[in-house]
């Protein structure tokens, strides 16, 4: 037993599993963490276990976290972010789940980050790429080029958060759990109001078929038990086929899964020739470049990229400043 470790004080109530996994899903679950952090902190928790040959990470210190981290940055040669990744969940671990505060964890050196230039498309390599899109996937594609969404911020969007009387979409509990007010771009409102009839067809078989509702985030579905069987809290983009909760093992209705339309994407770039290492994401780069070009001011495009720090936002000025919006080439002048 490591003998520098301090019990701390914690309002987060005991935990009732018995098996470290099953206690680290307690806690993030707890602090309502969403599901693709708790599938991440698990697997690094897995991983700095594994690599320790099944030590108990209470019987571990120092020496064995710094022998883990130095492991992926020199072998597994893993980058700055997935590098801090891993030391976020080995913090959660020990500060949340075990309990305790290693006083030498402040020693431990972080990487670096480097600021990169986002990826972004020019107008005209976001036409062709539209040209190779079509159906649900096209109107998905236009919806994160128009409005800035993330990706699971458009996935995720519920009938309800469509205020097609005001032209606006609601994004509920976005990053940093906040939720905000983005642009319905008008030559989308025909093409959503198809989606929503698209989408009441399969809500109109769930409720013919009795089958549970969709998921309600937090304690909604107990506070009310037939909101999720609602047209206003169905989803926007659902899936064709049921799947499992797994969280609560329930068969239901999902939202459309994002890997489907990040390979049409794919596919996408490749068939309109534009050769930039773009992903979905790059939509929302592209969109708040382009705002920012159209003469509004940062604090506008940080708002409706729900930035919490101007800083992050400011990354798109200097992107306006490469090429031809930036300073002439003395070579163009002879």
């Amino acid at each position: 037993m490591i003998s520098n470790k301090i019990r701390r004080k914690t309002d987060s109530p005991p935990l009732v599993s018995v098996r470290l996994l099953d206690q680290l899903r307690e806690r993030i679950r707890y602090k309502h963490y969403s599901l693709s952090t708790e599938r991440t902190y698990v697997q690094w928790v897995r991983a700095f276990v594994h690599f320790h040959k099944l030590r108990h990470p209470r019987e571990m210190g120092k020496p064995e976290v710094e022998a883990f981290l130095m492991w992926l940055a020199s072998e597994r040669q893993v980058s700055a972010s997935t590098h801090r990744q891993a030391l976020s969940a080995l913090l959660f671990l020990y500060g949340e789940v075990l309990g305790v505060e290693l006083p030498w964890l402040n020693e431990i050196g972080r990487p670096r980050q480097v600021r990169r230039l986002p990826v972004v498309l020019s107008a005209d390599e976001i036409k062709r790429l539209f040209q190779f899109l079509d159906g649900e996937h096209l109107l998905f594609a236009k919806l994160l080029y128009g409005t800035g969404l993330r990706i699971m911020e458009a996935m995720r969007l519920r009938v309800k958060d469509i205020d097609f009387a005001r032209n606006t979409i609601i994004v509920r509990e976005a990053k940093g759990n906040k939720d905000r007010a983005v642009m319905l771009p008008a030559t989308l409102i025909e093409p959503l109001r198809a989606q929503l009839a698209r989408a009441n067809v399969f809500w109109a078989q769930d409720r013919a078929a009795n089958r549970p509702g969709v998921y309600l985030p937090h304690a909604l579905e107990r506070k009310f038990p037939r909101a999720g069987q609602s047209w206003a809290w169905h989803w926007v983009f659902p899936q064709e086929t049921l799947s499992t909760d797994p969280r609560s093992g329930i068969e239901r209705r999902h939202h459309a899964h994002e890997t489907a339309f990040q390979r049409a994407f794919k596919r996408a770039l490749e068939l309109a020739q534009v050769h930039q290492p773009a992903t979905p994401h790059t939509l929302r780069h592209s969109f708040a470049t382009q705002v920012l070009q159209s003469g509004y001011d940062i604090r506008t495009v940080q708002e409706l990229l729900g930035h919490a720090d101007v800083k992050t936002t400011m990354i798109y000025t200097h992107v306006l400043k490469v090429g031809g919006a930036g300073v002439r080439s003395p070579l163009d002048v002879l």
